[in-house]
């Protein structure tokens, strides 16, 4: 059976399908000669997506009024176990891209079906344009601090600011993965040193401070510590969903637990890193802002160019690989635009996302409920394709069939509709442990009601409950 599979997924890498007019290029499956990034690229891919303000931030979010909720041991304990589900997610569910070449949304069409996956495509098209909206309003802010320091004050406009680094991310995203790849490394490179560079005054300036108020802090083992491995995972929940959308882009040749690696190690250490510093931040200085704490830890008259510069180059990289790619594609697939129309188009959503509403206090409740209701989504979609791949279809897929406007996947599976909405029903019955309970209710739904329900769907056809179909018990 592992010579078939293996013919079979290198036979949809190097023989592409043939072109569908309603579907753009950018959709079609990746050949050998479109894939450039290797792996290296692709670790300091990972590395300038995690070391952001986001994840920072996090990490202060572990100490409250300068008291520790997690001490050293139960937050790298935390932090280990998440990236450990993390890039075991990842390179599960890249698996498919990887193989086929094919795109998230066209992966979707394999359990939603052509219809159903516009629903599940939006749920993680939507929150990834609010976000890139949102990142880039705090990008603008952080811009305008460093005009008014160069100009001496004379000029003060975040929304111009907001709109020339809308401008460059729409223009550098123009250049899909050839431009992520360089970008990527220089974040990685400037933002990384920069920590290392705060991480070294922390431990030389304030080691007893910190040794205090979080080394040797109580914390728990409770559900506060589960929760924390959550909120961990939280951040990486939307971009497993659309793994195969970078995968794609991978050389071949690399093996699955090569490729989990590529994942475990630049994840381990951007989140290990950012998540480090802001709790030293926070512990040192009682502050969870990290960008305040900043300027009370390293006393420089330039640190308010330094943080913001700081935030501009985190900005960038969080969009480019998590806020600006993934809804793209979605819009490409709604919309038959080319791949470069759409991408100016998100940058134009991401302003309609109205982010100087967003920031404000008033807005905050609103926006952690629309955080909550996609989020709780995201578990049972990725436990829907994880089951589709590995269980129903046994990793054969008939890459062809996913482009038929008529084919097999035309229309939508009530089976995987109904499966993610029990999972999200699920999810919201235990708020801290959302995703894992969604990823388990959305995955036992779905193979039962594959199994009990819908008996003439087309959706069964290849799968372990296609009672037509010896080809699987034969394999």
């Amino acid at each position: 059976m592992s010579t078939n599979l293996e013919h079979l997924e290198q036979a949809t890498v190097e023989t592409p399908v043939q072109p569908d007019t309603t579907v753009d290029e950018s959709l079609q499956p990746a050949t050998e000669e479109e894939r450039k990034v290797g792996k290296l690229d692709y670790i300091f891919m990972w590395i300038g997506d995690g070391v952001n303000l986001g994840n920072m931030t996090l990490g202060a979010s572990l100490v409250v009024a300068g008291a520790a909720t997690l001490n050293l041991f139960q937050t790298l304990a935390a932090a280990i176990i998440a990236i450990c589900i993390i890039s075991t997610v990842f390179a599960l569910n890249d698996r498919v891209g990887y193989r086929t070449g094919i795109p998230y949304v066209v992966q979707l069409r394999m359990s939603f079906g052509e219809k159903g996956a516009i629903i599940s495509s939006l749920l993680r098209g939507i929150p990834a344009i609010v976000w890139y909206g949102f990142q880039s309003w705090i990008g603008g802010t952080a811009l305008n601090e460093i005009a008014k320091i160069a100009t001496g004050g004379s000029f003060d406009n975040i929304f111009i600011c907001f709109l020339a680094l809308q401008l460059l991310q729409t223009w550098l995203s123009l250049y899909g993965f050839h431009a992520i790849k360089w970008v990527e490394t220089l974040v990685a490179v400037v933002i990384g040193l920069a920590l290392i560079y705060a991480l070294g005054i922390l431990l030389t300036s304030h080691s007893q401070t910190i040794t205090e108020n979080w080394v040797q802090a109580k914390g728990t083992w409770g559900l506060p510590f589960f929760s924390f491995i959550m909120m961990f995972m939280g951040n990486y929940a939307a971009i497993f969903l659309s793994a195969g959308d970078y995968s794609r882009e991978l050389k071949s040749g690399i093996s699955d637990s090569k490729r989990g690696f590529l994942y475990f190690f630049p994840i381990l250490i951007a989140y290990g890193l950012t998540l480090t510093v802001g709790a030293m931040l926070a512990s040192v200085t009682g502050n969870s802002n990290p960008v305040k704490a900043f300027a009370i830890v390293v006393d420089n008259p330039y640190i308010t160019v330094f943080v913001s510069a700081f935030i501009v180059l985190g900005v960038i990289g969080v969009n480019m690989v998590a806020n600006i790619i993934a809804p793209t594609y979605v819009i490409t697939l709604l919309t038959k635009l080319k791949y470069k129309p759409a991408v100016v188009m998100t940058g134009l959503l991401a302003l309609g996302s109205f982010p100087w509403v967003l920031v404000k206090d008033s807005s905050a409740e609103g926006l952690g409920v629309f955080i909550l209701i996609y989020s709780a989504f995201l578990g049972p979609i990725v436990g829907i394709l994880l089951v589709e791949y590995y269980i129903l279809r046994r990793q054969k897929i008939n890459v062809p069939d996913l482009y038929k406007k008529d084919g097999p996947f035309s229309g939508f599976n009530p089976a995987a509709v109904l499966a993610m909405l029990i999972g999200a029903g699920g999810a919201f019955i235990a708020v801290e442990l959302a995703w894992i309970i969604g990823l388990i209710v959305g995955s036992i739904s779905y193979i039962l009601l594959m199994k009990l329900a819908f008996k003439d769907s087309n959706f069964k056809k290849g799968t372990i409950f296609d009672s037509n179909d010896k080809s699987v018990d034969e394999s």
